[in-house]
Order: structure tokens, then sequence, then C-alpha cells
């Protein structure tokens, strides 16, 4: 499925929700969040998409994007290490991917193609899986498809 994903918008605009500066005394990361949210979607790097998600921030707007990016390369560093960006993108509340079941079921086949799933992400791996009603880790869901 194709997605509109309003590129040249923000998701402050997106969101129709307007936050207030960042407090004075914030941390690195809220001031971070804070100013990413002004950004345009199309100008957002894998470490900002890693950043926002990590966050729970505009999980409709992003997750899609997310997913371009993974698709190309499931394995994406977005600052810490290999596949921190698939990592976080894995631990979203299972309640947003019934929101948006396409991008679940296309995380399914992100994952389940994987040659080997690395230890740092086997767990999270296999929570999204088992959270999906996949097969309980990479392996088994390459061997058994779903329909």
């Amino acid at each position: 499925m194709s997605r509109l994903l309003h590129r040249d918008r923000t998701l402050e605009e997106l969101d129709g929700v307007r936050w207030p500066d960042a407090p004075d005394n914030a941390t690195g990361l809220v001031r971070t969040v804070y100013a990413l949210r002004h950004r345009k979607l199309g100008a957002l790097t894998a470490e900002d998409l890693r950043t926002l998600i990590a966050q729970n921030v505009g999980l409709p707007f992003l997750l899609p994007l997310a997913l371009e990016v993974l698709r190309d390369e499931p394995l994406a560093e977005a600052r810490y290490y290999e596949g921190d960006l698939l990592s976080v993108v894995l631990r979203c509340d299972p309640g947003v991917w019934a929101v948006l079941p396409d991008l679940a079921g296309e995380l399914v086949a992100i994952v389940s193609g994987l040659p080997e799933v690395e230890d740092h992400l086997a767990g999270d791996a296999q929570h999204f899986l088992a959270t999906r009603g996949a097969a309980a880790t990479p392996e088994e869901a390459a061997a058994h498809p779903r329909p």
C-alpha cells in the first residue's frame, strides 16, 4: 500500500499540536525532540527517526518513513549500533500496529527476511513477531510464511 507521507510538512503541522518551547532546564534529548518536531519529514535522517520513534513521537507519520529505510537496509545504523533503527521500531507499543496493520505486516516480512538476527535484536524481533501472531523467531517465520 502506498502512503501519503507529507514530506514537505512538519510533525507539528501534521498533528496540529503546538508544543511550547523546550523548558530552560530540558535535557539534550528533550531539546532535540522539540526541535525535530519543526523539521520537515523529508529532511529527517535515520537518526532523527530513531530518536523520535524511541520517544513515541509522531508514530503514525514516522513509521512509514522508517519502514522505507528498513526496506532498503534492515540493519541501518542510525546512531549507536547496526540495527538501532530496527530495534526502536520493533519496540513500539503493540497498539500502534493495530492502527497500522499494513506496516506491521511489512515489518514482519522485513524481520522474517533477515538471514539471521543479531543477538542485540533477537529479543526485540521475537517479541514483535509474537505480538503479531507470527512465528516466534525470524527463522520460524521464514520456514512458515503467513498467507
